[in-house]
């Protein structure tokens, strides 16, 4: 299937936004941005680099501005949709009442492709190092195939086991969870795997 008709695919599935999502993509098609599906929903690109992205939702639909920071927002449109988690990326909510306006729309587009060829982007923070958790040390002790699966993840993966360990309040909690993902880590999964590539 060509991208053009998985775009087409993807707007048709959200009925509830299609028109919505059908004028947005309107404006963007005015622009040089070339059009691609990016985990699963349509990505506006110059280059390789993914400028903004469209997805629709239960209660609402979002344009996605990658490297959102940048732009002036002089109409206050964009929001930060999980703060103290996304630094770039900023997002243009709309919900089932609002209007389109292609000029205003077509504005803050255009400033983020200037944005794009101008090279400004936000680069992530180099990770985190992880909580440590002493029930998770402990099965590892006990386990030497849980801790050489464990290793074999990646940092990110790992971080993510620590600190759902890590953060439980109380230690009953703390071992269901390590029950729940040894079987998870020994399979070399991450935490969170089943929402990625949906």
């Amino acid at each position: 299937m060509e991208t053009e008709q998985k775009v087409d695919a993807y707007i048709k599935k959200h009925s509830k936004w299609t028109e919505k999502m059908s004028q947005i993509r309107e404006v963007l098609q005015q622009t040089e941005l070339i059009e691609a599906i990016k985990w699963g929903a349509p990505a506006y690109l110059i280059g390789t680099k993914i400028v903004l992205g469209i997805a629709g939702f239960k209660n609402h639909m979002g344009l996605w501005f990658h490297q959102g920071v940048f732009l002036k927002d002089a109409e206050n449109k964009l929001m930060n949709a999980q703060e103290d988690k996304t630094k770039a990326l900023r997002q243009w909510r709309f919900e089932e009442d609002d209007t389109i306006e292609p000029k205003l729309l077509l504005n803050y587009v255009n400033e983020a492709i200037a944005n794009a060829k101008a090279g400004k982007e936000l680069k992530p923070v180099k990770a985190k190092v992880a909580k440590k958790s002493e029930v998770l040390e402990s099965a590892f002790k006990k386990d030497a195939s849980l801790h050489s699966a464990f290793k074999n993840l990646s940092p990110g993966k790992q971080r993510e086991y620590s600190e759902y360990i890590a953060d439980a309040k109380r230690d009953t909690t703390k071992l269901s969870r390590l029950e729940k993902i040894i079987p998870m880590i020994k399979e070399g999964k991450g935490l969170h795997d089943k929402y990625k590539n949906c």
